[in-house]
């Protein structure tokens, strides 16, 4: 950053991880922004030795060296990995505009943050704009500094209350979207309206504890018609892929730990807002392999050689 405080409030969500809560702060810390928020969800009763790591978690936090206001939001009980996201996310906007969100597995490139806050200027009465996105699995036009794209990606991204405001947690809408067949015609593919129809029936009959709140983002997205911001070079590389993990446990997936790429300022912005529909076909088609069964039998095969050798 040119300035030496980031203006852009951040907020960090957390819970029981220590050892990447403690990378993705100090990455904060360097970029120092004038406001933190930190949401914390409590820990599980039935699992032992949890309580002692959410507290070690919540103790970073007061490493905070530089001039900043801290706002904390820590439950007491568990509310899980969909509900306590979504339901301090909520907080976050209640005091602010516009903000910077980044979980404890999700460790930003230094220049995430200013992308972040100059895109959120730019973009930020552009209502079809709906997020700005810091993870790129290489794809998109690198004529420009990022594309738009209609897969809103939450690892490590920004959006502004204004977007905010439509998220839905129990996406009330989805049985009479369903009904519709709007999914379909959206979408145009039906690959990837089947599966998109298995992640939004989870999210809505889903207990609140199993599932994530970014379907629900995604839907809320794809329901105002709105795209989000992906930069043409990684910025966050997600550090939580493992057996620990809620959601992503395959350690050997291609998403993990991604490297960072370079973004050079001043951005090279697009002329129109406009999707880049090949790039997005690329997305959706690797998901889509990726949760193939020759390929989850290849990657099993290769696992199983690589431990022999």
């Amino acid at each position: 950053m040119n300035q030496s405080y980031l203006k852009t409030p951040v907020a960090l969500i957390i819970f029981n991880r220590p050892d990447s809560t403690e990378k993705v702060f100090e990455s904060i810390r360097q970029a120092k922004p004038q406001k933190l928020f930190v949401i914390a969800d409590g820990p599980r009763l039935d699992k032992p030795g949890e309580a002692e790591k959410c507290a070690a978690t919540r103790a970073i936090i007061e490493q905070v060296d530089w001039d900043c206001e801290v706002l904390t939001n820590y439950s007491d009980v568990n509310l899980g990995c969909g509900k306590r996201p979504a339901t301090g996310i909520s907080w976050v906007f209640e005091q602010v505009e516009e903000a910077i969100i980044l979980e404890d597995d999700c460790l930003p490139h230094p220049t995430f943050f200013q992308f972040c806050e100059e895109l959120l200027e730019k973009y930020r009465d552009k209502p079809q704009v709906m997020g700005i996105c810091g993870s790129n699995y290489k794809m998109g036009d690198p004529s420009y500094s990022y594309y738009f794209s209609r897969y809103f990606i939450c690892w490590g991204w920004a959006t502004w209350r204004r977007a905010w405001c439509h998220f839905d947690y129990e996406m009330k809408r989805w049985p009479e979207i369903l009904e519709t067949g709007w999914l379909d015609e959206f979408l145009q593919d039906r690959r990837v309206v089947k599966d998109w129809t298995i992640k939004f029936n989870q999210a809505y009959y889903g207990s609140s504890s199993s599932y994530a709140w970014s379907y629900q983002l995604q839907f809320a997205c794809w329901q105002q018609n709105a795209l989000v911001v992906r930069p043409n070079g990684n910025l966050v590389s997600n550090l939580g892929f493992g057996a620990e993990a809620t959601h992503t446990t395959d350690s050997s997936s291609s998403y993990a730990v991604l490297p960072f790429d370079l973004i050079s300022f001043p951005l090279k912005h697009p002329q129109t807002i406009v999707r880049d529909v090949k790039a997005d076909n690329l997305i959706h088609n690797d998901w889509l392999r990726q949760k193939s069964r020759i390929y989850r039998a290849y990657k099993k095969v290769k696992k199983i050689l690589s431990n022999k050798l």
